[in-house]
């Protein structure tokens, strides 16, 4: 995922709901869409963040010696100021980025 390139607000937005609505006619349906794009961009960010701090991981057998680098504090502030994964999935849903397949299930 590109984490620099995101142009999700980092506040709360009051969308149109007929918006939101729009690609699929039912708010649940778009709603749940959302909501797994939410879920698959949180494991995403959490794996990368791990993977990148891995890299400054050291391991000892002392329970006393807990620090973190300043690299590995840069890091975490980094993924912390990024936008949340359920405005990242809206922001995509509204930029026509998720793709959805119409079942066709009558309501």
């Amino acid at each position: 995922m590109d984490t620099k390139n995101l142009k999700a607000p980092n506040t709360t937005v009051t969308y149109d709901r007929d918006l939101l609505t729009a690609p699929t006619g039912n708010m649940y349906e778009a709603i749940s869409i959302i909501a797994k794009r939410a879920e698959q961009i949180n494991t995403d960010i959490k794996e990368e963040l791990i993977e990148k701090l891995e890299e400054f991981a050291t391991y000892n057998d002392s329970l006393e010696e807990i620090f973190e680098n300043k690299e590995q504090i840069e890091v975490s502030k980094f993924y912390e100021r990024l936008p949340k994964p359920h405005s990242i999935a809206v922001q995509e849903w509204m930029d026509g980025k998720i793709y959805h397949r119409d079942t066709g299930i009558a309501e």
